[in-house]
């Protein structure tokens, strides 16, 4: 079981950097979804969650080949790159995404419930008007790149691993 976080402070400095970060955690999903399926068949499991502060990457499954799953999933982030067809797919799958977040009574409610607890926080409607603004495929070239500069990572390592 292999978990590690990578935090950075530029995610909530904007409800538009927030939205770049859910893009380019989505992009980079599926940009692994083909080569990552050999590990998918070999009962090898990982997943990549934008968190409110960063890319929480999880891989767990009973094999020695897990470090080469972990190790592809670095390479395509820190040699990520995308064509504008997947930027746009991706955008539009995020707007259908959160607009069925703000239409349904129960998320918005716990939305605006962590918005009055939460210093700092950005609502789904502002992350929505950020994204009906519209986002360009530079835009998100340019945070990705300032993103992995400014990067803290937490770990955890668990199982039949050495130091």
């Amino acid at each position: 079981y292999v978990r590690f976080h990578l935090i950075s402070p530029l995610i909530q400095q904007s409800a538009e950097n927030i939205v770049l970060f859910d893009t380019f955690v989505n992009i980079l999903s599926h940009n692994l979804g083909e080569p990552a399926y050999e590990a998918d068949v070999a009962q090898l499991e990982y997943k990549l969650v934008a968190g409110e502060h960063g890319l929480v990457i999880r891989v767990k499954g009973f094999n020695h080949k897990l470090p080469l799953l972990f190790q592809l999933i670095i390479d395509y982030l820190s040699d990520f790159s995308f064509t504008p067809a997947v930027f746009e797919m991706i955008t539009e799958q995020l707007k259908k995404t959160y607009f069925n977040i703000l239409i349904k009574p129960e998320t918005l409610s716990k939305d605006v419930r962590l918005l009055i607890l939460e210093h700092g926080r950005w609502s789904m409607t502002d992350k929505y008007q950020a994204l009906m603004k519209g986002l360009s495929v530079e835009s998100l070239a340019s945070f990705v790149k300032a993103f992995k500069s400014q990067l803290f990572v937490e770990g955890l390592v668990q199982g039949n691993f050495t130091s």
